[in-house]
């Protein structure tokens, strides 16, 4: 054949192939939103996650943080972490695996493992990371992972690194639960769910769930990032608030909400966490957690105990906008928890409200599809200890006069 035509063939063949880039330059709806003035993502905040906080050098009411008892801006908590900065430098600069294992992460773990009540705790520098690397690390060709569809993006994707195969049941529906765990022919069962739902707020079933998980040998695992110091007595999170902590096998936890600082750990029985710990590719090929990062948690766990009003008042100020918000007429759900979803259905309705309350002086955010089913577009808002009636009395009469405005009361 003729070498120029060969060459043609091969040059036409290049030529159908499309340029990974063109769906960026196709992607036009958010600029679409940020030129009517309605897109409410990556707002640029200048102080601490307070109650308040500055945004273009203006004071808001700062009701979108999931810093739920106020210690991100603590004393003791900042003290705590320049003590680790001072001593330590900023990084360990490798892995927990080779040389980042510090003094003060195996205390934090063995901190951890005793505030939840288990055998053996361990850090990662990441929420995220946690759930990437358990579920990855316990879920092999012939098992399967349970998870309810409203479970969070990072138990997703950990069970998209596994091999295992994943059924899913609805959301916070038991019986539904029991029908899988009956069809379900895999060689073992990982059952994973969120203890609050981070969008909707609502606690799982978990009574209901043990009694099913331990009926078919399906071994339980909570993400709690939402719950551990929001939920039960002394803030020890969702099966705590159920009096269940022995029968759920393991617990995850964050950082990035009440315990004021960044990363996440797994508690669980010893030789659980041992396996995890060798097997977590999240963990071992990752840098390991900051030294003023794991210093805050510490310190923030030790005022979790020694200020228990901090939990009371959170629950006072929950109860008190989740009351308002119905007496006023809008949709919450089913939400338990410091999470109180205003449900607006349209997903512009929800960007132009966003907007009408950040004009107003109230931060908040908006979740739409595909964070939620299309026509249940929501403003999430979340509540901290450390909000005082008069901020929560100033969001309350925004909404009021926004959701009037809007045709939503």
């Amino acid at each position: 054949m003729d070498s120029k035509l060969v060459q043609d063939t091969q040059m036409a063949v290049e030529n159908t192939k499309k340029d990974i880039f063109s769906k960026c330059l196709r992607f036009n709806k958010v600029r679409e939103l940020m030129s009517a003035g309605l897109y409410p993502y990556f707002r640029v905040i200048e102080s601490a996650q307070e109650p308040e906080v500055i945004i273009d050098g203006r004071r808001m009411i700062m009701v979108g943080s999931n810093n739920y008892l106020g210690l991100n801006n603590h004393p003791k908590v900042k003290e705590a972490a320049l003590w680790a900065l001072n001593k330590y430098g900023t990084g360990c600069a490798g892995s927990r695996f080779l040389n980042g294992t510090l003094d003060i992460h195996v205390q934090l773990e063995e901190k951890l493992a005793g505030f939840m009540r288990k055998e053996a705790a361990l850090i990662f520098t990441t929420g995220f990371q946690v759930n990437l690397g358990v579920i990855s690390a316990l879920v092999g060709r012939d098992d399967a992972v349970i998870l309810d569809k409203l479970d969070h993006a990072s138990i997703i994707d950990g069970c998209r690194l596994s091999y295992g195969e994943v059924k899913k049941f609805r959301h916070n529906d038991m019986e539904d639960y029991e029908r899988v765990l009956s069809e379900t022919t895999a060689r073992a069962t990982l059952t994973v769910v969120d203890g609050v739902f981070s969008m909707e707020g609502d606690i799982v079933d978990l009574p209901a769930l043990l009694k099913s998980a331990k009926r078919y040998n399906s071994k339980v695992m909570v993400d709690d990032a939402h719950g551990i110091g929001v939920l039960g007595k002394t803030g020890r999170g969702t099966a705590e608030h159920y009096g269940v902590e022995d029968d759920v096998h393991l617990i995850m936890g964050t950082y990035s909400k009440a315990l004021a600082s960044i990363g996440g750990f797994i508690a669980g029985d010893s030789d659980v966490i041992h396996y995890i710990k060798h097997m977590a590719r999240s963990l071992i090929f990752s840098a390991s957690p900051t030294p003023s990062s794991v210093a805050a948690v510490s310190a923030a766990l030790d005022i979790i105990d020694s200020e228990p009003e901090r939990l009371t008042a959170l629950a006072k100020n929950t109860q008190k906008m989740l009351k308002g918000f119905k007496e006023m007429g809008f949709k919450t759900g089913p939400t338990q928890s410091p999470i109180i979803p205003v449900v607006v259905g349209n997903d512009e309705l929800a960007f132009k409200m966003a907007m009408m309350l950040h004009h107003k002086g109230v931060f908040v955010n908006v979740v739409v599809s595909p964070a939620v089913p299309p026509g249940s577009a929501m403003i999430r808002t979340s509540y901290m200890a450390t909000h005082t009636d008069q901020q929560l009395d100033i969001v309350l009469d925004a909404f009021h006069q926004t959701g009037k405005t809007l045709g939503l009361l």
